[in-house]
This record gives C-alpha cells, structure tokens and sequence, in this order.
C-alpha cells in the first residue's frame, strides 16, 4: 500500500508506554490513517475502534471542524506564553466549555493531560483550604482501585497496585476508600449496581481515624473506567456528596474518562444527578487530537483564592501549554461537532441497543460479568489460572486480527467506542467480539 507510511526499520529507540515492548516489538501494530469509525493499518486494513482510541477520540476521527480549526490556527498562533499574557482562543473556550458544566461550576484551569488535571485539582483542595484558613486540612482521600493518572500525586491518590508498587513511597497522608466491585452480588447488572451504596459510609470512619480538620478532598472517578468499568452502586455517589458536605470536605470527580458524552450527557452529573466541588477533565475535551486537560471549580473555590493584592499571583501553579492556542482550536472544534451533531446525549438515545448488544455475550466461554452504562461496557473474563491478564491480553490481539480495536485491563475487556458509532457497526462490534471469545482457551 504505498499511499502509507513503511513500517520504520528500527523499532528500538522509543520506549512505549503501558506496553509489553518486547512483545510489540516481535509483531508490531501500526496505525497509519484514521477517519470517522475507523483506523487504517500499515497493511491496508480497517480497524474498526471499540474505544474511541485511548477513551478519548469521542467525536471519531478526522472530523472535519476540527482539521479545520487547527490548520487555520497553527498557521495564525502557534504558541502564546501562559504567564501573565493570554490569547483570544483560551478564553473564548473557557466560556464555551462553562456553558456546558455544572450550574455554579464557572471557572476553568487549562491542563495538558489528565495527570496534569488531577494533580492541578488535589493542589487546588489543598490551597483552598489554606487560603480559607484551615492550613491543617492536607490529607488527601482516594478509592481503591482507582485510577487518577501516572503523576505522583495521582498513584499516591489512586487504587490499581501495578500503578504504585515500583515507586516506592508516594505522598504522605493519604488513605482509600474501599472499591464497589461486588461480583457476587452485582453480576450481569444492565446499568447501575444495585449493591454496594453502603459502601460509601466508610468514608465516616476515615473520618473519626483521621479527624475531619485534617482532611482536604476525597477524589474518585464517578465511574471508575481503567480499572475495568466499575459503575457507582445506586445512591453511593449521592452519600459520598452527603458525608463531604457534613464533615467540609471538597469531592473531586475525575471526569477524564466520563466527560464529553459518554454517559448520555456534558459529564457524570447529567447522569447521576451528583454535583462535585472540582471536577478534572481531558481526552474528549479535543476527542485526542491535541493533548489538552481542564479542571473545573465551583464560584467559591476559585473567588476564595482572588484576594490580597492584585499584583501578586493568586494559585502559584500551572504549566508552559496551559490553554495553548491549538489546542484551545482543536477543543472549540471539538464542541462545534458535539454541538451540531448532538454527540453529548447521543449515548442515551444508543444506550439502550448498545446494553441489549453487549449483554448477548452473557454464557460465552470464560465471561463472568459483564457491566454497561450510556456508551460504554465492560466482559469480565475468568483468569488463566497462574497467567493473570493473558486470557484478555490473548482476546485482544484476535479482535486485532479481526480488525476490531479492543481494550483490556487486567483480564477485563473494555469498550467505549467513538459516540459516532452506528447500530450496524455495533453489531459488527459484537459478532466479531462474539467469534472471539469462542475461541478462546
């Protein structure tokens, strides 16, 4: 196929990232081209994306107002300092993306990631209760199994123990929540589980441990996606708001993987009827075309911080790409699409012959659950006994070879694809996922 990239001759010298490389390295899988559904391999073949790229590439790929928009602005501003300057773009989309967030959630940060967000979001708990006046609220409350990226802050936050064990000691002053993954009471749920809302009473007795003076933010992902798709029980998310507001605790939602559309509304809380204090954002706020991040704050956070005099920086944080002007092109392009193709609730009109699809795969060979919410699911596989992660690992490179891209986690198999997504390609999804799972050992 000489209309693409040769596959280069020397595969050593990039060091992949969340990757076996020795075992890519044998037998690469190369990407060349993408367009709307699918990408296109170095062999000529169309892939069919089950996960919207890395959770991220919402509105499908190569979208026309988004090409657009960062061509035109390369060409026009390719770089603007951060610092004590700004640009037009970055705060035309602050107020594009504010119109969208939850009520009283009017102020916006510019990241570079999703790292970047949650990082950004645990200094802000933390320099808002000082500013506040209560310098001794520090600690900060994760969940297990959680993942908030790869940044120190975020491992020490998080739950998923292959993210934490190289690194030795993290942050201090941190503690989790127990997960709300209740296979036995829980298996085969269609939407939200309806055990585990108790769960989030454990929060009180961190509390008595630690003392409610002593702790900054709790900070879970409303659904919990990289460690394999686990939806909120019925009402804990509600409880979680309940014990954070009686004890003056800040909730963080991570949203990285929840905004933009895939739960059937802008965020989690069109969804789930919860309303955070921080909420951090990335991935399908440019659908992965340039890497961008956001952390929303509610009025109060951020007018807390906008006193003393004017001359002195108020939140002595950020970065050299916060809010960069191709980047802020590629997310108004972003909300342009989402907005004229109705992208953001499209989940909730395919939500409910996405769930019918996914949940026929129920009595396949080795599936032990499987889990659904808006536009997004999960098939919990049996593990290989002594071979954790293969039988997943091994479903993935067939899908692979049957030109379907798949996700998987452990021994999870996760999918989220491109809200574009149509009910003939849903179908095509889950026959070739279907033929896949029979064969496997």
């Amino acid at each position: 196929m000489s209309q693409y990239v040769a596959r280069p001759n020397n595969l050593e010298a990039f060091w992949m990232p969340f990757t076996a490389n020795r075992q890519f390295k044998q037998t690469p899988r190369m990407f060349v081209a993408a367009k709307d559904m699918h990408y296109t391999t170095d062999d000529g073949r169309q892939v069919l994306d089950g996960t919207a790229g890395l959770w991220c590439c919402n509105a499908g790929h190569g979208r026309p107002k988004i090409v657009e928009a960062v061509q035109k602005q390369v060409g026009e501003l390719d770089y603007a300092p951060a610092f004590q300057l700004g640009h037009p773009k970055v705060f035309e989309l602050a107020s594009a993306l504010v119109e969208i967030t939850p009520p009283g959630m009017n102020h916006a940060f510019f990241t570079n990631s999703g790292s970047e967000s949650v990082e950004t979001a645990l200094k802000m708990a933390i320099a808002y209760h000082r500013v506040k006046g209560e310098g001794s609220r520090t600690r900060l409350i994760g969940r297990e199994r959680g993942y908030h990226g790869v940044n120190f802050g975020g491992i020490s936050v998080g739950g998923i123990v292959s993210n934490r064990k190289m690194f030795g000691t993290l942050l201090g002053g941190v503690d989790h929540l127990p997960h709300t993954h209740d296979i036995e009471r829980n298996a085969f749920t269609r939407g939200l589980p309806e055990h585990g809302a108790e769960l989030a009473e454990d929060l009180e007795r961190i509390v008595a441990l630690h003392d409610a003076s002593t702790i900054a933010a709790v900070i879970v992902e409303p659904m919990a996606g990289s460690t394999g798709v686990l939806m909120p029980p019925v009402g804990y998310l509600k409880r979680l708001r309940e014990i954070c507001d009686k004890h003056g605790i800040l909730l963080i939602f991570d949203e990285v993987i929840t905004g933009f559309g895939r739960l059937g509304g802008a965020f989690s809380s069109d969804a789930f009827g919860v309303v955070p204090d921080i909420m951090t954002t990335a991935k399908g706020l440019t659908s992965g075309v340039i890497p961008m991040g956001a952390v929303f704050v509610r009025d109060d956070i951020h007018d807390a911080f906008m006193t003393g005099p004017e001359h002195l920086i108020e939140f002595f944080h950020g970065y050299t790409y916060s809010g960069n002007p191709v980047a802020c092109a590629a997310a108004l392009g972003t909300l342009e699409t989402y907005r004229e193709e109705e992208l953001l609730t499209r989940a909730t009109e395919l939500a409910p012959y996405w769930e019918d699809a996914l949940h026929s795969l129920k009595g396949l060979p080795h599936v032990i659950d499987i889990r659904n919410y808006g536009l997004i699911g999960a098939i919990e596989l049996e593990p290989i006994a002594g071979e954790p992660t293969k039988r997943a690992f091994t479903a993935f490179l067939k899908a692979f070879e049957k030109n379907l891209l798949i996700r998987t986690t452990g021994d999870i198999i996760a999918l989220s694809p491109p809200l574009i997504i149509s009910k003939a390609q849903i179908d095509e999804l889950f026959d070739v996922l279907k033929d896949v799972l029979r064969t496997l050992d």
